[in-house]
């Protein structure tokens, strides 16, 4: 099984100009519309089983909304293999009551973005968040290190987390981005936590808008020989499938995971086994 636990879609009426939106500030050519069925399409040509969808709340009054069809797409799609997380935002007044409604809404995990929340990792308010997590049983996925939309942005640095994680109780916690973009070496240090890495937007090439924004040298992601160092690191029962798409193409990051040289047992694990083991714990 293939399971993509890092993914994006926006609501119909909202994806083209969402789509639009971030594709101008990141300077990125995304490689769907950013629909349900656009995701779905680049699901069956990749052969992706099932899609995790991380949705982000920008502002906390979009908090339960964002819950509420959460939920929607859950019950419409999750025959069809998308499945979507809840989300959480740190100025939001009663997380604790919003995520004991996650869990009755039957999402499994939330996500947090620090960088488009304007909030450091480490701030109290996300402890409260990973606490209750914990507490709650819910899996928690964090934006790890630079964003490109937000490239002087440090809210999500791997240091920040290393401290976030410090000071909480057990929660299952994912770094997306294998454990903070383009701050690679500085996410080694998590090696010895237990969070988890996903590989979205870590492997390959950017897809960049012909823009004329990115140097090539600005276009490169961690190539096999770091991609393995890490997987060494942190071992390969760590590492979760997933590529932040519609930014990256799943196909193309299915076939970079094959390449690597991963035995058939990390090569399953990788790419569907350790996501599928712990979404059955949170069942």
């Amino acid at each position: 099984m293939v399971i993509d636990f890092h993914t994006h879609i926006f609501p119909d009426a909202l994806a083209a100009s969402t789509i639009n939106k971030l594709s101008g500030v990141s300077h990125l050519q995304p490689h769907t519309n950013g629909t349900a069925e656009g995701l779905l399409g680049s699901m069956k040509r990749a052969g992706v089983d099932c899609s995790i969808v991380l949705p982000v709340a920008t502002n906390p009054l979009q908090v339960q909304k964002i819950n509420d069809a959460a939920r929607r797409l859950n019950e419409l799609h999750g025959a069809q293999g998308l499945h979507s997380f809840g989300c959480m935002h740190p100025d939001y007044a009663s997380p604790k009551e919003e995520m004991q409604r996650i869990v009755q809404l039957g999402l499994k995990g939330i996500k947090l973005h620090p960088a488009y929340q304007g909030v450091e990792l480490d701030d109290p308010r996300y402890l409260r968040i990973l606490e209750l997590a914990g507490e709650s049983g819910l899996i928690v996925v964090t934006h790890g290190g630079i964003d490109i939309g937000y490239p002087e942005s440090q809210h999500a640095a791997p240091d920040k987390l290393l401290h976030a994680v410090r000071q909480v109780g057990p929660v299952k916690l994912i770094a997306a981005h294998m454990g903070g973009w383009k701050q690679w070496d500085e996410a080694e240090a998590l090696a010895d936590t237990s969070v988890c890495l996903d590989t979205s937007f870590a492997t390959g090439f950017i897809t960049a808008k012909d823009d004329g924004h990115y140097r090539p040298e600005e276009l490169k992601l961690l190539d096999q020989t770091q991609f393995m160092r890490m997987v060494r690191i942190f071992g390969a029962d760590r590492i979760l499938f997933g590529t932040d798409s519609p930014w990256t193409d799943q196909e193309e990051n299915v076939r970079l995971i094959r390449a690597l040289s991963l035995t058939v047992e990390e090569q399953a694990a990788i790419l569907g086994g350790n996501a599928e083991k712990l979404l059955k714990q949170m069942s």
